[in-house]
């Protein structure tokens, strides 16, 4: 067996590959959030007005 000593992989995909993740999360984050907070005011309301 010969080992290759330059051998680093693939850096720059997978730090491309992190910042997508990065920032799909924030966009689905800033999406999701006004949903969950509608959904938790009327399920607290409901809960309250009981």
């Amino acid at each position: 067996m010969k080992k290759i000593m330059n051998e680093r992989g693939d850096v720059p995909g997978w730090v491309l590959i992190t910042l997508m993740t990065a920032g799909l999360v924030v966009v689905l984050w800033s999406v999701a959030t006004p949903a969950l907070s509608g959904i938790l005011n009327q399920s607290l309301n409901k809960v309250a007005n009981f």
